[in-house]
């Protein structure tokens, strides 16, 4: 089915995002995500680190619609085969995220994409119109949540090795062993560090002690995380790898304890972070006292 709708309900006008719409994108996907799911995970920040990619073109990549001059839907090609989209609980089921989607499937086969794809939670009214809409599930997400209170267990490192805040020196090598260990399930190209300093370094809001690593008897980093503390007082875990001949080790362990801690240390209440079906890691998590709070599916569509 391709979905294809001809116009949008009388009233709405349409035109590109700009930058200084970031709290008011905001505002709507955080009320699409409170109807949706009951919880808010979307920040402010997370919309402004993914504009500042090098070479990103908002006002070429995106569509805003507007009632009365108030932003209520919106749909963004991010790049390659991602893709964004949000309804406002107050104006669904009027055929928006039909025309969205047609939009999308428009603008990104302009640009020499294939196929495109987004997460959204299991169930929700996005998830039925993407499967009405002819889009299958590529992978599962799960945000896991260390329940407060809950201590991970502590796990000594091998002899020789320190895992702590990573120095400015260690930031190259903790990229790397992070684009390493992601690439070997994800199908994408290898993100450069320019880019990673736009979404993580310069992220609003990033501080020193978000970048923590374990490093070996000889200073190499074997292993990495990046911690954000969120607006609600959560410790978030946004990436997190290990290189591939030091697995096995209680590396990646080790790192969950230093990260929360780190985040407890500056003022966090809860500590999360998510996985999907592709790293075969959900197990790891469960067995150290991590719990389920919400389970996303990535939808996607050949073009």
């Amino acid at each position: 089915m391709s979905g294809v709708q001809t116009a949008l309900p009388e009233g709405l006008t349409t035109r590109p995002l700009e930058t200084s719409e970031s709290r008011a994108l905001f505002d709507l996907i955080a009320a699409q995500e409170q109807h949706d799911t009951g919880s808010v995970d979307i920040e402010e920040a997370d919309l402004i680190s993914d504009w500042a990619l090098p070479g990103y073109d908002l006002a070429a990549s995106s569509i805003g619609v507007y009632a009365d001059g108030n932003l209520v839907a919106y749909a963004e090609h991010m790049r390659n085969d991602r893709v964004d989209a949000a309804v406002h609980p107050d104006h669904r089921g009027r055929g928006i995220g039909t025309w969205l989607a047609a939009w999308l499937r428009s603008h990104a086969k302009s640009r020499g994409a294939t196929l495109i794809g987004m997460p959204v939670p299991e169930g929700s009214a996005g998830d039925r119109l993407m499967a009405d809409l002819g889009y299958r599930i590529r992978w599962t997400s799960w945000i896991l949540e260390l329940p407060e209170g809950t201590e991970i267990e502590h796990r000594d490192l091998p002899a020789g090795h320190a895992v702590g805040q990573a120095r400015a020196e260690d930031l190259v090598a903790l990229h790397d062993v992070l684009e390493d260990a992601f690439l070997e399930w994800s199908e994408r190209e290898r993100e450069t560090f320019e880019a990673f300093t736009a979404m993580v370094l310069q992220r609003p809001g990033y501080e020193p002690w978000n970048a923590r690593v374990v490093t070996d008897a000889a200073g190499e980093v074997v292993a990495a995380a990046i911690v954000f503390l969120s607006e609600n007082g959560t410790a978030y875990i946004s990436r997190l790898g290990t290189r591939k001949d030091q697995r096995n080790r209680g590396l990646a362990q080790a790192l969950l304890v230093d990260s929360f801690a780190a985040g407890r240390a500056h003022g966090a209440t809860t500590s999360e972070l998510s996985t999907d079906s592709r790293t075969g890691a959900l197990g790891l998590y469960e067995k150290v006292g991590m719990v389920t709070t919400g389970v996303w599916v990535n939808r996607c569509v050949e073009l």
